[in-house]
C-alpha cells in the first residue's frame, strides 16, 4: 500500500473514533509513549492494562501503536533506545546483539518465543532498553497528546456544527 492511502486510511480511522477529545487524546498518547518503547512483544497487553487502568480510548491507543511502531520506525526505535539506555544507565548493550534478536523478531515467531529471545538478553539489556526507550518516548507522548487533542476536539466541534445546522 503507497504511504499517501495508509495516511489517509488512518486519518480516517481517528476521525472515526468516538468518545471525549480528553480520552482519545490520552489513549492516543499511552499509544505513542508504548509504540516507541522497545518491548514489541507487550505492546498490546500493555496498551489494553494502561487503557483500562486510566479510562482512556484503548481503540485510540492501538491506532497510535500502529502507526508509531511498524517495520518502517521500530529498528531505528531500538537503535536510538540502545544509545539513549547506554548513555544514561551504567550498562552497556551493543548494536550486534540487539540486531540479532530483531532479525528474529522479523521472522515473526510466536508471542512465547518473542518473549523468550528477550528474555535471553537478560536484565542489563533491558534496563537500557526500557530506560532508553522510555526517554526517547516521553517527548513524543507529550507532543501526540496535544496534537491529538486539538484534531479530536476540531472533530467534535465540526459534528456539533453539522448537527446544529441539520
Amino acid at each position: 500500500m503507497n504511504p499517501k492511502r495508509l495516511s489517509r486510511l488512518y486519518y480516517l480511522k481517528f476521525k472515526r473514533l468516538q468518545g471525549s477529545p480528553q480520552s482519545l487524546a490520552k489513549g492516543t498518547a499511552i499509544g505513542t509513549f508504548l509504540g516507541i518503547t522497545p518491548i514489541i512483544p507487550l505492546h498490546t497487553v500493555l496498551v489494553i492494562i494502561v487503557t483500562l487502568l486510566t479510562r482512556t480510548s484503548t481503540v485510540a491507543a492501538f491506532l497510535a501503536t500502529l502507526v508509531v511502531c511498524n517495520p518502517l520506525t521500530y529498528v531505528a526505535q531500538y537503535y536510538f533506545s540502545i544509545i539513549i539506555g547506554n548513555a544514561v544507565t551504567p550498562y552497556h548493550f551493543n548494536w550486534e546483539r540487539m540486531k540479532a534478536v530483531l532479525d528474529i523478531l522479523i521472522a515473526n515467531p510466536g508471542f512465547a518465543e518473542s518473549l523468550q529471545t528477550f528474555v535471553n538478553l537478560g536484565v542489563e539489556a533491558a534496563i537500557v532498553l526500557v530506560v532508553g526507550g522510555s526517554i526517547l518516548a516521553l517527548p513524543f507522548s507529550i507532543a501526540s497528546y496535544f496534537l491529538s487533542l486539538r484534531f479530536f476536539i476540531k472533530i467534535q466541534d465540526k459534528k456539533r456544527q453539522k448537527h446544529i445546522l441539520h
